[in-house]
């Protein structure tokens, strides 16, 4: 679907068509629904989810959570299954690589290992010699705390060892725009409607719900269940919606800047190294295909965050301060590394919450639901977030009171029940990492 005209009718809107947006679009159509999805972009996945480091990792703060990117996990692995079909136009592949976390002040892994022995998930620990010798490329001194390049401490001498955790059943996504564009193929063989270049201005309702949305065309889109799964711009579109006012939890957007430099030998893929996630120095990096890694950061408390009230105002262009500062973190860590003439990367807008924790949720509008708040962690969990929001909005509609009793959802792979309560708008906020890390 290319356009949309007057009083366009169906059973759902989805409002975003990134990578959760299609997975919800997906799940919506297989169980029957008539979906029609809305974009302002120009394609599925053409948003934040372009600029998505796409990571598979399992290190999270809460149970919940951690199941839910392991059940997710499986569904990556074997991605043509999950998505019933092979888009012509080329498959998303997980690329694995294993994930090296190492430990630090305030992140030891010691409260994650216990869920992950519970689940099975595969892990080593590994001491300073072990970490050491096994990757010899880094520099295995604790530099904590996170210090910016301006603090007379940046270059002062390590304080002791690290130790490890490594996780070998991680990996990344090799194109995670394409990830989306597999899962809107696959929503549209079960009829699922794409309308790109339309944008939401007003969210209709009446004295039982939410009605539908009226688009900046003028059109307007009549359905019962509206999901906003709008990215960056889902604060304004809870806001149009009048929803916020009973969310415990809040989300806005926030600016991330993520490079690419030239790899040295050890840390390319076809060394066989891992992405490192180094809440120590205050980042993380990954190897890429064709000998780059890509670097991120992970706000530690020295590094300003910026807020973004406008998500429309953002530049894509890095800045040069922040460049520098990944880059000399990495030459920290890692001591061969030769720091480039100038900047390569970008700079998008994560949905951050308040406790970087997703909602994934109803609202206090009948037949207005959210998946948002998802941090730039949750990635990873798209193809089952799709399924989360089908469970809560099929027993929502169905008459049940998700906010008194939140709906269990039964993971297919390891038998267990993941509390969908714990990705509520009304909920407590969680203990995590206080980071992207979750």
């Amino acid at each position: 679907m290319h356009e949309v005209g007057d009083l366009v009718r169906a059973d759902a809107i989805v409002i975003g068509a990134g990578v959760i947006g299609s997975s919800v679009a997906l799940e919506l159509a297989r169980g029957g629904r008539d979906v029609v999805v809305v974009d302002k972009g120009p394609g599925a996945g053409a948003g934040s989810t372009s600029a998505s480091s796409s990571i598979i990792r399992y290190s999270y703060s809460t149970r919940d959570a951690i199941l839910t990117a392991w059940e997710a996990a499986q569904m990556w692995f074997d991605w043509e299954a999950h998505l019933g079909a092979v888009d012509p136009d080329g498959m998303a592949r997980f690329i694995e690589c294993g994930n090296l976390i190492l430990r630090t002040t305030g992140y030891d892994g010691t409260a994650i290992t216990p869920w992950w022995d519970e689940f099975d998930i595969p892990y080593e620990d590994l001491d300073a010699a072990t970490l050491a010798a096994r990757f010899p490329m880094l520099d295995v001194g604790k530099y904590y705390p996170p210090k910016r390049l301006d603090d007379p401490a940046f270059a002062d001498d390590a304080v002791g060892e690290l130790t490890a955790l490594y996780s070998p059943r991680c990996g990344f996504i090799d194109d995670p725009m394409l990830s989306a564009k597999n899962l809107a193929y696959a929503a549209r063989l079960h009829g699922a409607r794409f309308a790109f270049r339309c944008e939401v201005v007003s969210v209709e309702r009446d004295s039982v719900g939410v009605t539908g949305v009226t688009l900046a065309s003028g059109d307007s889109l009549v359905a019962p269940v509206v999901v906003n799964v709008g990215g960056p711009h889902s604060r304004i579109i809870n806001e149009m919606a009048g929803v916020t006012d009973d969310m415990a939890i809040g989300h806005r957007a926030l600016r991330q800047e993520v490079f690419t430099a030239p790899a040295p030998v050890g840390l390319r893929l076809e060394d066989g190294a891992p992405f490192v996630s180094d809440l120590d120095v205050g980042q993380y990096f990954r190897p890429q295909i064709g000998g780059t890694l890509l670097l991120g950061g992970s706000e530690p408390e020295c590094d300003e965050l910026h807020w973004v009230d406008d998500p429309d105002s953002n530049s894509d262009y890095p800045t040069v301060e922040v460049w520098e500062t990944a880059m000399m973190r990495l030459a920290r860590r890692v001591p061969e590394f030769g720091v480039p003439s100038q900047p390569t990367g970008l700079a998008a807008l994560y949905d951050a919450s308040d406790d970087w924790v997703p909602i994934y949720d109803r609202s206090s509008l009948h037949g207005f639901f959210m998946a948002c708040g998802t941090s730039g962690n949750q990635f990873k969990n798209a193809p089952i977030a799709g399924q989360y929001m089908r469970e809560i909005i099929d027993a929502t509609m169905g008459g049940h009171d998700h906010d008194a009793q939140p709906v269990q959802f039964h993971g297919a792979y390891t038998g267990q029940m993941i509390d969908l309560g714990a990705f509520s708008r009304r909920r407590e906020k969680a203990v995590t990492s206080g980071t992207v890390m979750g």
